[in-house]
């Protein structure tokens, strides 16, 4: 019997989390999957150039612990003084937002428009077919999303 890792829950909770979440990409009508993908890619780039990574180390502040009072079973008490706790120390990209809007301008540039597609409810997902979407379709508000286990994902109009 293996013993319950908190590192693999941490490393795992948000590819769980990812495979629930809505579907988000960058969509034009009739454009194949594989050109909107190679697009991503150069703007990708082009905002990694003009927007680099700028990483700044950040600190929390410390935190104080009060003193406590102690006492045994005999009545004999003593304090124990406080002591502060450092703050954690975490890395920031800041411009990690300004690349995202530089990735999106290129996208835009492009014709490309990002959108959100609900995930299928189930038995939408348990009919349709498998496969994985070639094309983007056109979407209407009766469009979702099934993801496939091998990270592709197929669009679908549910019929009415």
């Amino acid at each position: 019997m293996r013993k319950f890792n908190i590192r693999s829950a941490l490393l795992l909770g948000p590819l769980v989390l990812v495979s629930c979440a809505p579907l988000t990409i960058y969509h034009r009508e009739g454009v194949a999957v594989t050109r909107m993908q190679s697009d991503l890619l150069s703007c990708e780039i082009k905002s990694l150039k003009d927007v680099p990574v700028a990483n700044q180390i950040r600190r929390d502040p410390p935190r104080y612990i009060p003193g406590r009072r102690y006492c045994n079973a005999e009545g004999h008490c003593y304090n124990r003084g406080g002591y502060y706790v450092p703050g954690d120390v975490y890395t920031v990209d800041v411009n990690a937002s300004l690349r995202g809007r530089a990735e999106q301008q290129c996208m835009a540039e492009k014709g490309f428009a990002r959108v959100t597609v609900p995930n299928c409810p189930a038995n939408i997902s348990n009919a349709a077919p498998q496969g994985a979407t070639a094309v983007l379709p056109r979407l209407s508000s009766r469009s979702c999303a099934i993801r496939n286990k091998d990270k592709t994902w197929q669009i679908v109009t549910q019929a009415r």
